[in-house]
């Protein structure tokens, strides 16, 4: 009965929540003009009719898009991991077409994601803490992206549910599902040593392993690398480039280096500039504000994480948080840090009623802006 109840809690915040981005959508749609700022969005998305229904393809939908119809066939597609396009192709002739598959799959992904984010925070903390959370991610100025055509929600789904596996010590599933997450994005690799720490904390009385006995227990966690290894060994036989997933990034723009580490003091130092350069009136001024802001706030709360809650919880946002500001920008930023669930734990930690509810309010506010110029064709993430 539990269960029932917390799913019907989920279905229904939502319904809610899809509703008001639709209404958000429909209005930016009379509102605002219509700026054709990627590729292919007359061809691929404008035909399927109106854009309240293909505005949630904008952007990297076009790109899933194309690879679930020819592959990486299109130049620089490399850098989208192949686990969302593929699962397009199948769902494609159930659906209708391959947007309808793509937010199938996104849509349903979300439910899983809040469903197993509830479960992990409940094995530490109280239901009234768990719904907290899950209000913090659901409100979040960019969590629209959860119901588009990208793999946010897909992903952060197979990372709860990885780790919700660890958590019950069942290495094997936890193993083949973080598998999966690596073939799914970059940060999925991330959960290898997220889960090398959970086990070492989690292992128990037992501290002397014989050879035999550490590999038969680590392997099923090594076992996380396997998705990216393929798409490696894909990219490399194909195009000659284990690594093209990296090297196609500056082709994508916002000034992304492939071929150097920058740190992340000199990001923070450039965006500095940027806010005292920056026409303030231009909407390129609130991209600038909105990656800062989420630059600065979840290092934060990454860094509080690892005070506040489980270590490999804490060291898996760090290493997710850290791996994007090294090509030197922070650009998508604002979407990225959807996939920090600890940073998202650590906000629900605050129980002062008046910051809850200022944060939600700010964060709805954003989250229409955000939602209203999505559709709309503006860059937002």
């Amino acid at each position: 009965m539990k269960q029932i109840k917390i799913l019907k809690w989920i279905l229904f915040r939502v319904i809610i929540w899809r509703i008001l981005l639709l209404a958000v959508a429909f209005y930016a749609i009379q509102a605002i003009q219509f700026k054709a700022s990627f590729p292919y969005w007359e061809t691929l998305l404008a035909p399927l009719g109106h854009p309240l229904y293909w505005s949630w393809g904008n952007f990297d939908g076009v790109h899933y898009i194309t690879i679930a119809q020819q592959g990486y066939a299109a130049q620089f597609t490399q850098a989208f991991f192949p686990l969302y396009p593929l699962l397009m192709r199948p769902l494609k002739i159930v659906a209708g077409s391959y947007l309808a598959s793509g937010l199938l799959i996104s849509h349903v992904a979300f439910l899983f994601t809040l469903y197993f984010f509830y479960k992990l925070i409940r094995i530490d903390r109280g239901e009234t803490s768990a719904k907290r959370i899950l209000l913090y991610l659901l409100l979040f100025p960019t969590s629209f992206y959860f119901g588009a055509v990208y793999s946010e929600s897909l992903f952060l789904a197979l990372v709860l549910a990885t780790f919700y596996a660890a958590r019950r010590r069942r290495w094997w599933i936890a193993g083949i599902l973080g598998a999966v997450a690596s073939a799914t994005r970059i940060f999925g690799i991330f959960l290898l040593p997220a889960l090398l720490v959970e086990w070492y904390y989690g292992r128990g009385k037992k501290s002397v392993y014989t050879p035999t006995q550490l590999l038969s227990s680590l392997l099923p966690i090594l076992f996380i690398s396997t998705g990216l290894l393929a798409y490696m060994y894909y990219l490399n036989k194909t195009f000659s480039d284990p690594l093209m997933f990296l090297t196609a990034q500056p082709a994508f723009g916002a000034e992304r280096s492939a071929d150097k580490i920058i740190l992340l003091y000199q990001v923070f130092w450039r965006y500095t500039k940027m806010l005292l350069t920056v026409d303030p009136s231009s909407l390129v001024y609130y991209t600038v504000v909105l990656e800062a802001l989420s630059g600065g706030i979840f290092l934060l709360l990454s860094l509080i994480a690892f005070k506040k809650i489980r270590p490999s919880y804490a060291l898996f946002g760090m290493l997710s948080y850290i791996a994007p500001t090294l090509t030197g920008t922070l650009s998508s930023m604002p979407r990225y840090v959807l996939i920090l669930f600890p940073s998202f734990m650590v906000l629900g930690l605050v129980k002062n009623r008046r910051f809850q509810r200022a944060w939600w309010v700010v964060s709805a506010i954003l989250l229409a802006i955000n939602t209203a110029l999505f559709v709309r064709g503006y860059w937002v993430a």
